[in-house]
């Protein structure tokens, strides 16, 4: 597995909990038209007489675009821009420089490497756990949420309008905080991810780290991941050393405690931050506080190999 699958391991809880959650307004439409939904209107009683006014139905927000879509001619859509081509410097010529050494081809498996690493594995068997809870604690509440549902649906009838909105009302507010409670919750689950995950790509990638190390033992200068090389050699493929060295520096990563919000714990001053580690990339020209962010450094490997 690699950081991404990693990420969408960990995000699986916030999208359950987006998924199941968001569907409060859509149970509110079937009570509206049916026996489904928060309640039972009286009004919906067989021996009712049928309502005065038509009832009117909502119109999903993506109809009229496609409407307009739809209805659009082709033969009207507008051709590109003419724009302005201000003239440009020719470039100065250079002169003749040395070339550079003769490349010494090493390859890699970050794939490899991740499941050879006993931090990688640790990563995963703790928050892998820490989803699995949340997972679990979305369901439970779904199902109490659905309980008090179809309650507040067998007595409806027995109940005033203002009892009905009432208890409506007050499912919405529960839902609502439940959108919210297990949303902060999954990401503070993805954000340690994240803390663990950068620790074995800084001692991978950094200039003096593993990689660097391995490659220059064997005097490669160049190196290319397995998966882009068609054809290599074994003595080229450095990702079980990798893997062996990684677990010697770094057999266990720092994982934030369950329930601490990486966010709260980096303001806390207690270790350096992400923040930190942009302005030493900026340089010495970071300092000032009205500076924009610091771009973002070069993409990890362990994300760019796929």
């Amino acid at each position: 597995m690699t950081l991404n699958s990693l990420m969408r391991t960990v995000s699986a809880g916030a999208l359950l909990a987006a998924t199941i959650l968001v569907s409060a307004p859509g149970a509110h439409a079937q009570a509206a038209g049916g026996n489904g939904g928060w309640f039972v209107p009286k009004a919906a009683h067989p021996d009712a007489p049928p309502p005065s006014r038509p009832v009117q139905r909502r119109i999903p927000d993506a109809a009229p675009d496609e409407a307009e879509e739809e209805s659009a001619p082709t033969d009207q859509q507008q051709a590109p821009p003419v724009l302005p081509l201000p003239p440009i410097p020719v470039p100065p010529s250079i002169a003749k420089a040395s070339p550079p050494p003769a490349a010494v081809i090493g390859v890699i498996n970050v794939q490899a490497v991740m499941q050879i690493s006993s931090a990688w594995q640790e990563i995963q068997q703790v928050l892998g756990a820490r989803r699995d809870r949340l997972a679990q604690a979305v369901q439970r509440e779904e199902a109490a949420w659905r309980g008090e549902q179809q309650k507040l649906q067998a007595q409806a009838r027995s109940l005033t309008s203002d009892q009905i909105q009432l208890r409506e009302r007050h499912l919405q507010e529960r839902r609502a905080k439940d959108q919210h409670d297990f949303g902060n919750q999954a990401r503070v689950i993805q954000e340690a991810a994240q803390v663990a995950m950068h620790q074995i790509e800084r001692e991978l990638e950094e200039p003096n780290g593993i990689i660097a190390a391995v490659a220059a033992a064997h005097n490669m200068n160049l190196i290319l991941h397995a998966e882009q090389v068609v054809l290599h050699v074994g003595g080229q493929d450095i990702t079980e050393e990798v893997g062996t060295q990684l677990n010697k520096a770094l057999p266990h990563v720092f994982i934030p405690d369950d329930g601490v919000d990486p966010e709260q714990l980096a303001r806390s001053g207690k270790m350096p931050t992400t923040a930190d580690e942009q302005r030493q990339a900026q340089g010495p020209q970071a300092g000032g506080p009205q500076q924009a962010p610091a771009a973002a450094p070069n993409e990890s490997v362990l994300r760019q190999h796929h």
